[in-house]
């Protein structure tokens, strides 16, 4: 059962990326779809926890769950869904994994925590990836929407890893409130600020006919129901069976998919040199966690280490 979920949770996050492409292509504005896709799935969420006496209503009058989904939620998929307009679902995915290192970067930075030398080498091999997958195209078709694309997923990596690091205090300070409700909270607020850009820059844009297509209604559906709902309550209880590390190694198996689906299902062109990259920012990012890695591997991820794990990893189901 637990190797069937960890299946299942891998192919949902990793096939979102085609279905946030599908649904910009076919007409949906990228700010509003992301906005409906996490309020919606917020919601009911936390109207499912509060069911089962999981949590309260007054969560949300809490300012952690706002700033938590203003970096996470909103500021990580306002980039990411704007992105897609002009990259391939297989690239954002695998500049998205990036995430992991803007933690790490982020925290060396800003937090002055020094890291291994081993998780330095791997920034360093996954950031050798991202050129091997930018450059090639830069030189054979360059556009500038492209590149400014490219960029904006990184800087939406970059508000996940604020996001995930202010997510360590605020699991650790409602520690007594479950991890899936804290999730619903902070993806209702960013779901809402995600609907208020909408309202500012997409007004023109909001087409009825649209909406109710088949392509981009079934991929918001498919977003909001399996992405946002079946893959993050799956996460946790795989986190609740198994070990916070476990079900994150998504993040290695997701872009590899999302390449995959992309070149099958959509016609997204791949390269030996895309291959490469991929294989590289992979490389890359499991030395950056190759400290959890041997954790998970060695069973020392209970009681307050395992916390302290879980509280760092919540963030990864995001996506």
């Amino acid at each position: 059962m637990i190797l069937l979920a960890y299946s299942i949770v891998c192919l949902i996050f990793g096939t979102t990326f085609l279905a946030i492409k599908v649904g910009v292509d076919a007409g949906l504005p990228p700010f509003f779809s992301a906005g409906v896709r996490f309020f919606l799935a917020g919601c009911l969420i936390l109207l499912w926890a509060r069911s089962r006496g999981k949590t309260s209503f007054s969560l949300l009058l809490r300012k952690e769950m706002l700033i938590t989904g203003a970096a996470l939620s909103f500021g990580t998929f306002s980039c990411l869904y704007w992105a897609e307009q002009y990259v391939s679902s297989g690239l954002a995915a695998v500049l998205s994994a990036t995430g992991p290192m803007m933690i790490l970067l982020m925290q060396t930075a800003a937090l002055r925590q020094k890291p291994s030398r081993v998780s330095l080498y791997g920034c360093i091999i996954g950031f050798a990836g991202v050129i091997l997958l930018v450059l090639p195209s830069l030189a054979l078709d360059y556009s500038p929407l492209w590149l400014t694309g490219c960029v904006v997923v990184l800087i939406g990596e970059c508000c996940y890893a604020g996001g995930a690091i202010y997510s360590k205090k605020v699991t650790a300070a409602f520690s007594d409130v479950s991890p899936i409700a804290l999730n619903a909270a902070q993806m209702l607020y960013g779901g809402a600020l995600l609907l208020v850009l909408s309202m500012f820059t997409e007004t023109g844009d909001i087409h009825p006919e649209t909406l109710f297509a088949l392509k981009p209604a079934g991929a918001l559906l498919y977003l909001t129901i399996a992405g946002s709902m079946v893959g993050h309550s799956l996460f946790y209880w795989l986190v609740a069976r198994t070990n916070p590390v476990f079900p994150s190694t998504w993040l290695y198996v997701s872009p590899p998919i999302a390449v995959g689906v992309g070149y099958l299902f959509y016609g997204e062109a791949v390269t030996w040199l895309t291959l490469l990259g991929v294989l590289t920012i992979l490389a890359g990012t499991i030395l950056v966690n190759v400290q959890a890695l041997k954790g998970m591997l060695s069973g020392k991820l209970t009681g307050k280490a395992g916390a302290a794990k879980k509280a760092s990893l919540d963030a990864l189901a995001q996506k």
